[in-house]
């Protein structure tokens, strides 16, 4: 269904413009501007959430062609080139639905610069949505950079005791990462003449330049997500980020790795990802056994959820590029589960630290005792976390190890190690918190509120539902994910017949 109106533009730049509203009509610190920046803030991306449904609902679910597309004369060389497919449309409506509860969650923890604060806020979601929106390199590259710096900002000006340490080396490795990335793309420019991603998509890159392409780009993105050996700076940039930090990191910036494995590595290098696959499922591996087993030794409740998102994106990545259908829709439906799941469990942390002021594990105990309905809800993401049937963590593991499978017996068997490490570490840690005798020191700590009942009502509502009705988000992105995989086997099985074609060396017949 054709839509006459720019839609994506007006969802992607929605929050700049609450932004521009907050510095012109919250001026000052005085109560009345910080509450002007909240609720200027918490419209803004309730409107664009609201916005972003009619594209689900006008969103034609059957077709692999992108859509909503945009597309304008802008730097020359790049054009304003916008639009969303079955791949990219479930992150944008993910990133639209969470930003609200991010608000809601600073409401009353963010008490200095509130202004700025609900400025960067605006700006990351932004730049977030058109990271997943667009369809131009520069465009991308610009989006998918320019996330780094209003995040820089909310750690290291909101953040904890070392939150500079904390936002320099966020910021440090992921930029670096990023520039191999740039060279690459300045090449495939030389290379095809055009950084149109669509039209890069039909171009077949020669061998040769897809190999340290595929590399350049593996190098940004693995980072992003992060993959083990590169995941280090994650522990330290949650531990110090405010909670709302740590929920849109963990639910939206890390998929920013996977989204580009999904819409750059395996339809426009599918020669090198089949080549690299045996690497990407050994690093895969790695990261969901040693940092699950990590997890198991943490004492800040903050580190062991940070060690645990990046042994589920070790699912993620091995899904993907197991490239067979089950492999890649369970990568996609993990990515959208884990970013419900996880920023719901950050939140749970943000939750206690109000009221006690520490992420020390050791610190709590016996919080059913005084927290019933916690406890409940902290039940509820535990089990998710964990892929207990019923919920959606379930789906997305189960999707991600049956491709493994197909792929490689070995690397599947092993992945599954870490489906019980996660139970080790998950049920651990709830049963050190939520249970056994209730700590002199929290004699008096409340249960949650009706502003967290209003936060965690629909995370709880969507863990349920896509765990026993996953067709939604699996439908949205089936069309999308048989086209490229269709594309991928097309020039896998191109390039074999072309090199079982070949004639001999020193001589000028085929082979029959």
């Amino acid at each position: 269904m054709s839509i006459n109106w720019p839609i994506l533009s007006v969802v992607t730049f929605l929050p700049l413009l609450g932004a521009l509203l907050i510095a012109l009509m919250a001026r000052g610190n005085s109560p009345v501007a910080r509450g002007t920046a909240r609720w200027v803030a918490l419209w803004a991306t309730l409107i664009t959430f609201a916005v972003s449904l009619i594209m689900v609902w006008r969103f034609d679910a059957t077709s692999a062609e992108f859509q909503f597309v945009e597309k304008l004369p802008w730097l020359g060389v790049a054009s304003y080139h916008m639009g969303v497919d079955g791949i990219s449309l479930p992150f944008v409506i993910l990133t639209t639905a969470l930003m609200p509860l991010c608000i809601l969650a600073s409401w009353t923890s963010i008490q200095t610069r509130v202004k700025e604060y609900m400025i960067a806020f605006l700006v990351l979601e932004t730049l977030m949505i058109g990271t997943f929106s667009a369809l131009d390199l520069v465009l991308f590259y610009l989006f998918f950079e320019g996330g780094l710096i209003p995040m820089f900002l909310i750690i290291g000006v909101w953040g904890g005791p070392r939150r500079v340490y904390a936002s320099f080396k966020f910021f440090l490795y992921t930029l670096a990462g990023s520039v191999l990335m740039l060279l690459a793309i300045m090449a495939m420019y030389w290379q095809a003449g055009t950084t149109d991603i669509v039209e890069l998509l039909r171009h077949g890159f020669p061998p040769g330049l897809q190999t340290w392409a595929w590399l350049a780009f593996f190098a940004s993105f693995a980072v992003k997500m992060p993959m083990w050996p590169v995941h280090t700076w994650l522990p330290d940039a949650h531990v110090e980020a405010p909670t709302a930090g740590s929920v849109i990191l963990a639910a939206i910036l890390l998929k920013m790795g996977g989204y580009g494995f999904l819409r750059f590595s395996l339809p426009m290098f599918p020669l090198a990802s089949q080549d690299f696959a045996p690497l990407v499922f050994a690093l895969s591996v790695v990261a969901i056994i040693y940092t699950s087993l990590v997890a198991l030794m943490q004492e800040d409740v903050k580190k062991l959820i940070a060690y645990s998102s990046v042994a589920h994106m070790g699912f993620v990545t091995m899904g993907i590029f197991a490239a067979n259908t089950q492999g890649v829709a369970g990568g996609i439906f993990q990515m959208i589960s884990h970013g419900i799941v996880s920023g719901a469990l950050f939140l749970c942390v943000g939750v206690v630290y109000d009221r006690m002021h520490t992420r020390e594990i050791a610190a709590y105990g016996g919080l059913v005792n005084r927290m019933p309905v916690y406890a409940f809800i902290f039940m509820v993401f535990t089990m998710a976390n964990v892929g207990l049937p019923g919920t959606s963590g379930f789906v997305g593991e189960f999707l991600a190890l049956i491709g493994a499978f197909k792929a490689n017996v070995i690397v599947g068997s092993l992945a599954t190690l870490g489906v019980i490490l996660s139970a080790g570490y998950a049920l651990w840690l709830y049963r050190k918190m939520v249970f056994g005798a209730l700590r002199p020191s929290m004699a008096g700590i409340r249960d949650i509120g009706w502003r967290e009942g209003v936060i965690f009502a629909p995370l709880v509502a969507l863990t349920i539902l896509f765990g026993v009705w996953p067709k939604p988000v699996l439908d949205m992105s089936s069309a999308s994910v048989a086209n490229l995989l269709d594309n991928y086997n097309r020039a896998i099985g191109t390039t074999k017949t072309a090199v079982t074609a070949a004639p001999p060396r020193g001589t000028g017949r085929a082979v029959p």
